[in-house]
């Protein structure tokens, strides 16, 4: 799958996302940190890839509607340390679930993820 990690998801979940097998880049290797966020929409949008962000920006639905893009992931963390990002965007991605998710809108918390999908 292809993805895009924000700024403010842990940089530390970008090399064991690669050894599950992920083509992940980031919005810092691509030297995009600090650049507006239309900016990393563009590029996520351009290059096929899913954004995980925990940028309220992104939050919501009405603008970023599930089938307008390839995919949305929304992190919405108590703790929002790199630790608990980095473990939280692992588990999703070890289980599985991110798999689907292409063209969705999903809502990430510690216990739960709401997949808005595009309508059929």
């Amino acid at each position: 799958m292809k993805v895009k990690l924000d700024e403010n998801v842990s940089s530390l979940a970008l090399e064991p996302l690669r050894l599950l097998g992920h083509d992940v880049d980031s919005v810092i290797e691509e030297q995009l940190a600090g650049a507006d966020d239309d900016a990393v929409w563009a590029a996520a949008q351009r290059e096929l890839r899913l954004l995980v962000t925990s940028d309220l920006d992104f939050s919501d639905v009405r603008k970023f509607a599930p089938g307008t893009h390839h995919g949305l992931v929304l992190l919405r963390l108590r703790d929002p340390s790199r630790r608990a990002t980095e473990q939280r965007v692992l588990a999703l991605f070890e289980r599985g679930e991110a798999e689907s998710w292409s063209r969705c809108f999903v809502v990430v918390s510690d216990h739960r993820v709401r997949v808005v999908r595009p309508p059929s």
